[in-house]
């Protein structure tokens, strides 16, 4: 993936953001357990940092997926997870569909206010029952006149207590689990949505993720995204943006660890020298950043085959599951490090510890994603019946 000096361009407006905008108030987010995100998500929409791959036509650059990398990277370097991870939900997880298959009038309605940043959305799949099993899904919608009647519940949905719209996942036939499912945009303010409260989670605390529940909410036919029946398809090639997007925000992630510990290590002094010139020490940091190099050579190769049109579903899987795993290995090892200042709660490294492990499991498990390889590869055995 070559980088121009446009990306270049993008990456410091996004580092300027986050060290301007998130980071003065990280800390006090993370104890708040929220952010605000209409606040934030408005003067990231002013700056043009929420539609980088949306068509011009409803607000966006219209530019290539890298320049979403490069973006989302940035993002990365922020000193909590839980800022980005919302950016991210709103960004490459509710609205990629709405662009790709939706109607003018959702592109008008939802997703040009999402690109400016004058409403907030959330993504709705997982349910108590089903995360990642997304055919094993119960919410149904049932067509009543011109609206579609939803009954039932979603888990672990992410920026739900401010969002103003879910792009919603449902089960709109009777027919089979990969073939019944239809995205469906529904307002929040629509009557029958209720919410839990705030889920206590070990990390990503300053976003908000709770359970919806959904009892006889009615919404228009007309807010159906696509083809009825087309949901899950388009729910997969949505999760392939979603785990590129992960990926290269745990390169930032990462990358931003790793620095900060290298530099404690440089002014860190131990029986008479900088802890850096162990030698166990700046070995493990260099292998440390050699495997992260190996991993952004893997998400932009990813990358460049999503943008060319090509399936990268094998490539988004496999960045996804190193990143996640990657992550853990970051944060623990540089945790090491910095010893009992590690252990501290607003340690950047026991930050990425908390906030990191988030990454094997949401976006699809790493057992998911060795599922999808391995069947990618031919070499899962074919289920019976």
């Amino acid at each position: 993936m070559r980088l121009t000096a446009e990306h270049e361009a993008l990456r410091r407006t996004t580092l300027q953001f986050v060290q301007n905008e998130i980071n003065p108030h990280a800390a006090e987010w993370e104890r708040a357990g929220r952010f605000p995100m209409h606040e934030l998500f408005k003067k990231m929409g002013d700056l043009g940092l929420l539609g980088i791959c949306k068509p011009e036509a409803y607000g966006g650059l219209g530019l290539d997926y890298s320049y979403n990398m490069v973006v989302t990277e940035a993002l990365g370097t922020a000193s909590c997870g839980g800022v980005p991870l919302a950016i991210g939900v709103q960004t490459d997880m509710c609205t990629p569909a709405i662009a790709r298959f939706g109607s003018d009038e959702l592109k008008r309605d939802f997703l040009a206010p999402a690109i400016a940043g004058e409403l907030v959305g959330s993504i709705a799949v997982s349910e108590p029952h089903a995360a990642s099993d997304v055919a094993a899904i119960k919410t149904t919608a049932k067509k009543d006149g011109d609206d579609y009647v939803i009954n039932g519940s979603k888990m672990w949905i992410t920026n739900s207590l401010q969002a103003d719209f879910l792009c919603l996942l449902a089960n709109t036939s009777d027919g089979s689990p990969h073939h019944n499912k239809s995205l469906i945009i529904v307002p929040t303010n629509t009557a029958g949505i209720s919410f839990s409260e705030p889920l206590d989670k070990l990390g990503m605390r300053s976003s908000e993720t709770a359970q919806i529940f959904l009892d006889n909410v009615r919404v228009p036919q007309r807010y159906l995204i696509g083809e009825e029946g087309a949901g899950f398809r388009m729910q997969m090639m949505q999760f392939q943006e979603e785990r590129l997007w992960i990926a290269a925000m745990c390169l930032g992630a990462m990358q931003d660890c790793l620095d900060k510990t290298i530099a404690y290590c440089r002014d860190r002094s131990t029986f008479g020298q900088p802890l850096i010139n162990n030698q166990v020490v700046h070995f493990r940091l260099a292998e440390l950043q050699s495997e992260i190099e190996a991993l952004r050579a893997l998400i932009y190769h990813g990358c460049e085959v999503h943008i060319s049109g090509d399936d990268a579903t094998k490539l988004a899987s496999m960045a996804k599951l190193k990143a996640g795993r990657l992550t853990r290995i970051v944060a623990d090892s540089c945790l090491q490090y910095w010893g009992g200042m590690g252990f501290m709660w607003d340690n950047p490294a026991s930050q990425l510890y908390r906030d990191g492990r988030l990454h094997s499991i949401g976006g699809g498990a790493d057992e998911i994603m060795l599922g999808i390889i391995a069947k990618l590869m031919q070499i899962a055995p074919k289920k019976s019946g």
